[in-house]
């Protein structure tokens, strides 16, 4: 070491400080993930800018966080929620959410990089338990599901966007009610689906009961006009147009002309 020319210590010194001041300047931005730049002097938090994958480097001073961008997923269970009847309700959601990429300064700046614990958890319990309050535990329990996810949905990605963060969906996957309300529940469905069995059966034998009336009317009708209609005038007619047809049949046979009742023809014959 004491060979070495005094010019040499500085060189080194100066390449060591170079390598610190890089290693601490490097910064680099992962797959999925953004950047939001601190300036120590200079202003703070870089609410323009939002710094992409790859490689960067910046002042030693100043600090680069790193947030996931991807879409994020939470399972949520919401207890002690209560039905407009005041019956407890368990909820199981399933959250999906990302913070809005070009606003990444502004969430840091406002909320944090914990933003889901400080805003998306809290806001989704209060809506959820705002809405399940104006239903009752049967109409949780039968038909509401689906309504209940797309208005817990609706009202709080504008409440969340307002924050920078980007609710992309609200997924209601259970909703639990006391054993006992949901047995009864149960019970009344069952017996209102057997209800509507009867009243359908016993609309078939009505319309069964009202169609063999209908039909019989219908021949008693039609019986009563043939009745009504067939004068001796017109038997004759039509004997006459029988023994004409008769007559004209290969078969052997002898007719005897007005020797029947009624002046209508006898027919003889081998056939």
């Amino acid at each position: 070491m004491e060979k070495l020319p005094k010019i040499a210590f500085p060189i080194i010194i100066a390449l060591v400080v170079g390598i610190i001041l890089i290693s601490k300047s490097a910064v680099t931005i992962g797959s999925g993930e953004g950047g939001v730049l601190y300036k120590q002097f200079s202003g703070g938090v870089d609410t323009e800018n939002t710094y992409g994958e790859g490689f960067h480097i910046v002042a030693p001073w100043n600090s680069m966080i790193k947030y996931e961008v991807r879409d994020q997923s939470v399972q949520e269970q919401l207890p002690a929620l209560l039905s407009v009847d005041g019956l407890p309700i368990e909820v199981d959601l399933t959250i999906q959410f990302k913070p809005m990429y070009n606003k990444l300064g502004n969430l840091h700046q406002t909320v944090g990089v914990d933003y889901y614990s400080r805003k998306v958890k809290p806001a989704i319990n209060s809506v959820a338990r705002r809405i399940i309050g104006q239903y009752t535990a049967e109409e949780l329990y039968s038909s509401k599901k689906n309504s209940i996810q797309n208005e817990i949905q609706t009202i709080t990605q504008k409440d969340l966007a307002d924050v920078y963060i980007d609710l992309i969906q609200v997924l209601v996957e259970k909703i639990e009610l006391p054993s006992k309300i949901t047995a009864a529940i149960e019970d009344k469905k069952t017996k209102e689906q057997d209800l509507e069995k009867y009243k359908y059966l016993l609309q078939t034998a009505q319309k069964e009961a009202e169609k063999v009336i209908i039909e019989a009317q219908g021949k008693a009708d039609a019986n009563r006009i043939l009745s009504a209609s067939l004068t001796d005038k017109i038997l004759q007619d039509k004997g006459i147009e029988a023994t004409v047809k008769l007559s004209e049949s290969p078969n052997s046979k002898v007719i005897v002309i007005g020797s029947g009742d009624s002046g209508m023809p006898i027919i003889l014959g081998n056939q």
